[in-house]
């Protein structure tokens, strides 16, 4: 028993081990920290992720957005980003029993879509003027680049105008489990991860123009 419990302490170092070396990104607490390495080490070695580093300032408010395909796409950002990232997601994946804990603990901001929307764009407002990055899915929901046209919500770029900041458009291509939450977590992939140059938009009149941009950067139309 007690070489069993010897063996079984040494495995749960090393994997802390691991997962603190890995990471690199700072989420305030060292567990944090560990689980953000373990999440990186997932995409790049099960999912096979290939990425370029998201281009964020290294301090002050910016924004990232990218196209929806699966409940993996929150852990590819993660992996590509040096800084924490507080993704803006649907109220009930936030309460989704035995992850609540993990979202909180990332400092996501729940979207009441049914009800008032506009509280997480308060939050996500509050958080961009405290210098940090908000993450999020502009299509609202998953949305393949077969489905019909989707609109994409216009908050991104309120928030933009808002606070003054960049977005950061990023296109996901090559995940197997698309359309699933938890099964595309299972499915090995191969992930290709897209950055593009951010977008400014700190006039009103500019809005519907930098909304078309980052529509054709996340849906794979600029070309690039």
């Amino acid at each position: 028993m007690a070489s069993f419990l010897f063996i079984l302490f040494l495995l749960l170092s090393l994997l802390i081990l691991m997962g603190h070396r890995a990471s690199e990104a700072d989420w305030g607490r060292w567990w944090r920290n560990v689980i953000d390495g373990w999440l990186r080490l997932f995409c790049r070695y099960y999912h096979r992720l290939e990425y370029e580093p998201l281009p964020l300032p290294q301090r002050g408010p910016a924004l990232v957005a990218s196209n929806h395909l699966s409940g993996l796409d929150p852990l590819l950002l993660i992996t590509a980003s040096r800084r924490p990232l507080r993704f803006l997601i649907a109220q009930e994946e936030y309460h989704r029993f035995g992850l609540n804990w993990l979202f909180r603990a990332a400092g996501c901001i729940p979207v009441d879509r049914k009800g008032r929307p506009e509280k997480a764009l308060r939050r996500a407002r509050e958080a961009l003027q405290r210098g940090e990055v908000v993450a999020l899915f502009p299509h609202g929901r998953i949305h393949l680049d077969s489905d019909p046209p989707r609109p994409l919500k216009k908050g991104v770029v309120r928030l933009a105008c808002w606070c003054e900041c960049p977005i950061f458009p990023v296109r996901l291509e090559g995940i197997r489990g698309e359309r699933l939450v938890l099964g595309a977590l299972v499915i090995r992939s191969r992930v290709r991860l897209k950055t593009f140059p951010p977008i400014y938009c700190r006039e009103e009149d500019e809005q519907e123009r930098c909304l078309e941009q980052l529509r054709r950067h996340i849906e794979g139309e600029s070309g690039e």
